[in-house]
């Protein structure tokens, strides 16, 4: 993230400035008419609206690295054109120079009245003309006529009503319904190891939605925090979590005074590409972070790690080209909406080209990957009631290498167990040893990774068909899928 200022230099301060020169005469185009204006006037109330008007967050130390202030300098556009730099006051609600961003120039004092009968439209020209020979001098002028008190004329625009109002269904609008039920997550582990992260308000009781690598380390009685966009701040305690899912559900503690205001679910079902997205997190620390998207794939097999040495997280995620950053893990991504569609989560790494995850901290190229809402919320169900989570399973062992040909089941289990559990679901479907799985239904099977993430898109207790091949022959599997309570 880039610490280095933007904006235009500072120009020297100007010096005292004499009258403007009146013009050539030209026979063809006679003097604009002299005028004066009215003694007394009152002045409008200076208004300089420029870019530093709205300060941006500090940059703050995030889970995965560290957040980084990005500077701007302020300017902002006197009445003639010129651009002046901001200074203190100057566009942060103090006294600024003449006139707003769109205000007019202060009328200049004129000396003897000589008015001769030339046309109107030759009047006009010189006029015309005249401003804009000196027109680059009125700023600086104007300022320093305020400066040494001198009464000045101003007319200040604040924009078209109709493009500053919030449409229902717009960005903005979803986003400030949303800022309010997103919130952001420390964790602290007694082994010194901490993570920041995003979770949003899932019912009326206090739970929190988020993912497991998020919370990860302060899961074994670390310290949890959860911090709402009001800044109000509270302690945290995980109810369960789910490391093959990455989902986890966290409570409350002492939340009576918190507003719970539960964000609304969409449905990740009838996602379609190209519907548009937008996800709220804290990309390196830096809270309540919108940004803007379309969904780019569905159904994509991922396979994350948190760094940390545990196992990996499956899914069959949405992917998105909304920025995503470490720190927006655990956060809501929206629909058009405003309904979560998914829950952020991991993004593609391009310090090698292959690196799922946010360990590696690098930063969006446009790869996000979410979990459907739909899964996470039968996870969240799961959690809540138990504490543990449940994963429908095959009971066969399959390689996790990228292949491209399909599933290979491997030849052992873990410890030299059997790869097909006797008497589990593959084993009464009739799969074996070296069987290629390529199909599920009618999705198509590349590896093990894709294979485990498709098969916990179901329900223990659904019924599936596997394209498998052996020797060379293509064979289908009825198969009565399983399942397996927590992590171990």
């Amino acid at each position: 993230m880039s610490t280095e200022n933007e904006g235009s230099a500072v120009p020297p301060a100007p010096g005292p400035h004499p009258a403007p020169p009146a013009p050539h005469p030209n026979p063809a185009v006679p003097p604009a008419p002299d005028y004066e204006p009215t003694a007394g006037r009152p002045t409008a109330p200076d208004a300089p609206i420029g870019p530093s008007d709205a300060a941006g967050p500090p940059g703050a130390p995030g889970a995965s690295g560290p957040g980084a202030d990005a500077g701007q300098s302020s300017t902002w556009w006197s009445a003639d054109g010129g651009q002046r730099p901001g200074g203190p006051g100057e566009g942060q609600g103090g006294q600024g120079g003449p006139g707003g961003p769109w205000g007019t120039a202060p009328v200049p004092p004129s000396g003897p009245s000589e008015r001769k009968p030339r046309g109107l439209v030759a009047a006009m020209l010189a006029a015309v003309l005249v401003a804009g020979a000196i027109g680059g001098g009125i700023g600086f002028w104007a300022a320093d006529r305020e400066s040494d008190g001198s009464d000045t004329t101003t007319v200040s625009a604040y924009g078209n009503p109709k493009t500053e109002s919030r449409a229902p269904g717009s960005v903005s609008s979803i986003a400030n319904k949303t800022l309010p039920s997103v919130v952001t997550i420390e964790a602290q582990g007694n082994n010194g190891e901490s993570g920041t992260g995003t979770g949003f308000v899932y019912d009326k009781q206090g739970h929190i939605l988020t993912n497991n690598h998020v919370v990860a380390s302060a899961a074994d009685n670390g310290k949890l925090t959860a911090t709402f966009s009001n800044g109000k701040r509270y302690t945290a305690e995980v109810v369960g979590r789910a490391q093959g899912y990455d989902v986890a559900v966290v409570k409350l503690k002492n939340a009576a005074g918190a507003k719970l205001d539960p964000l609304p679910l969409g449905n990740s079902d009838r996602v379609a590409v190209g519907d548009a997205t937008v996800a709220i997190g804290a990309p390196f620390g830096l809270s309540g972070t919108v940004t803007t998207g379309i969904v780019s794939a569905k159904k994509r097999p991922v396979a994350s790690s948190d760094g940390g040495g545990g196992n990996a997280s499956y899914m069959s995620a949405l992917q998105t080209d909304a920025s995503i950053n470490p720190g927006n893990s655990g956060g809501p991504l929206l629909n058009a909406d405003g309904g979560v569609i998914g829950i952020n989560s991991a993004i593609q790494s391009a310090g090698n080209g292959s690196g799922l995850g946010e360990s590696q901290q690098s930063g969006s190229i446009g790869l996000g990957f979410a979990i459907p809402i739909n899964q996470a919320k039968n996870v969240a169900e799961q959690l809540i009631k138990t504490g543990q989570p449940i994963y429908p399973v095959i009971e066969a062992t399959v390689s996790t290498k990228d292949s491209a040909n399909g599933a290979t089941i491997a030849s052992n289990g873990s410890g030299g167990s059997p790869a097909v559990v006797p008497g589990g679901p593959a084993d009464k479907a009739g799969l074996k040893s070296g069987d290629v799985i390529t199909k599920l239904d009618d999705m198509a099977i590349d590896s093990g990774p894709t294979l485990i993430s498709e098969i916990w898109t179901h329900q223990p207790g659904d019924k599936v068909t596997l394209t498998y091949k052996r020797g060379g022959k293509v064979s289908k599997a009825d198969v009565t899928l399983g399942k397996r309570k927590g992590d171990s």
